[in-house]
């Protein structure tokens, strides 16, 4: 959602169309609607529809006759019947998408809430209401501190001026009732206007100032949810939530809206489903449902006494078993059925159209940071390997060296032992001689 308007500016500031709460263009409102009818002509003979409807600030939307006749297209700014005084607002519906529309909502076209189109808005109808508009978040400031100073537990969400400026309403929000009559008398003394409260709940509050939630998009009941169905946590039960409520509220502090999304289609695959607390006599023992899948429409079954064996069976498993105990019969025991279930995890993909294989990218390509990381690898191991066979190489060298070291040392002392023993031979030979 967004249009021109909402581009940056030269000096990168987002630009804005100022409009305080409403598009200038109708491009990125709350609650747009495509008139899917509008190429379409009418038969021969028919009128246009006479009403009309008309969006004002945050959403709001009501349905105007027009008894003029004015040509009236999707985005035109009108001036509408108020009391007191009128309204501006700008076309979001024509035709007959408009005749539904009401017939949905159950208004009927006389009735009292189909109100007048005066006329189109004039140039000094916008300038009012642009200029009303441009003082509404400095009103609500102000009005904030007036509440808290007088102690009320209320919260003043926004402040939506008439089109004309005669009268400004305040949306509170309150868990119980609020006596504001002093709060409206400061409000008259302080902003000089006529003050309407209107008490609104924690989800249309949501809805009006809009926010983005937990699945990173914009508000399902600021951008096309129109009404609020009552959300229960027996939808989380059925879906297998977890009941933890800050995963299950929303920005209104309620349950989320989205969670009857979904619910109907639970409810449905839940009818095949056999009751969880009925319990499966075998002659092994009593078993008592754990758990229970409802995309693969299985069950997980354990014994009275042995809770960490859990045994997978299908529902037809479980119903034949049900209908076994219910005629007086009792099945052996559940792994019979639970090893005769096997779960086919294998898919087949059917080339219909002559492209490649589906599971083409099943196998991604290694990619250059792991082959560069496996080179590393390779080349520490070899330059381990080389540094190993040169330790080696030294270490028989040092061995080597130290034999050849301890040879030398015993040649020495052989030829020392051999030189003394020639000496003393001599000696003994000089003596006898002369003796």
């Amino acid at each position: 959602m967004g249009c021109n308007s909402c581009s940056s500016a030269k000096d990168g500031q987002p630009k804005g169309c100022k409009n305080n709460g409403t598009c200038g263009t109708d491009g990125c409102n709350k609650l747009t609607v495509f008139d899917w009818l509008s190429n379409m002509s009418l038969p021969s003979g028919s009128t246009p529809f006479s009403c009309v409807e008309v969006r004002f600030k945050n959403g709001r939307k009501s349905f105007f006759s027009n008894p003029e006749n004015l040509s009236l297209s999707i985005g035109d700014i009108v001036a509408t019947e108020s009391s007191p005084g009128h309204d501006v607002g700008i076309v979001t519906l024509t035709g007959e998408l408009v005749r539904i529309q009401m017939k949905k909502k159950k208004v009927a076209l006389d009735s009292d809430e189909v109100k007048k189109i005066y006329r189109k808005a004039t140039q000094k109808d916008i300038d009012i209401w642009q200029k009303s508009r441009d003082r509404e978040e400095g009103m609500k400031v102000r009005a904030r501190e007036i509440a808290i100073r007088l102690e009320l537990q209320m919260k003043i969400s926004d402040i939506e001026f008439q089109g004309d400026g005669s009268k400004a309403t305040f949306y509170y929000t309150a868990e119980e009732r609020v006596d504001f009559r002093q709060l409206i008398k400061e409000f008259a003394q302080e902003f000089s206007t006529r003050i309407e409260m209107r008490q609104v709940g924690f989800r249309q509050e949501a809805a009006r100032l809009g926010g983005i939630g937990s699945c990173g998009r914009e508000l399902c009941c600021s951008t096309w949810l129109t009404d609020f169905r009552s959300v229960n946590t027996s939808a989380a039960r059925y879906q297998q939530l977890s009941l933890n409520p800050q995963k299950l509220a929303g920005q209104c502090g309620k349950l989320k809206c989205c969670l009857n999304y979904e619910l109907d289609a639970y409810i449905d695959a839940l009818s095949n489903f056999p009751k969880t607390e009925t319990k499966l006599k075998t002659e092994k023992g009593t078993a008592i449902c754990q758990k229970i899948d409802i995309f693969k429409g299985v069950l997980w079954y354990a014994y009275e006494g042995e809770w960490m064996n859990w045994h997978k069976i299908s529902t037809e498993d479980v119903s034949e078993i049900i209908t076994a105990n219910a005629n007086g019969e009792k099945v052996a025991s559940l792994e019979e059925y639970a090893s005769e279930f096997i779960e086919d995890t294998k898919t087949d993909y059917e080339n219909v159209v002559g492209q490649d294989s589906l599971t083409r990218f099943d196998q991604p390509k290694r990619s250059n940071r792991r082959r560069n990381r496996n080179k590393r690898k390779s080349q520490a191991k070899g330059k381990t390997q080389e540094k190993g066979k040169t330790q080696e190489k030294k270490t028989v060298a040092n061995t080597k060296g130290k034999s050849d070291a301890t040879e030398r040392k015993k040649q020495n002392n052989s030829n020392k032992s051999n030189n003394q023993r020639n000496k003393r031979r001599k000696s003994r030979n000089r003596n006898n001689d002369k003796a």
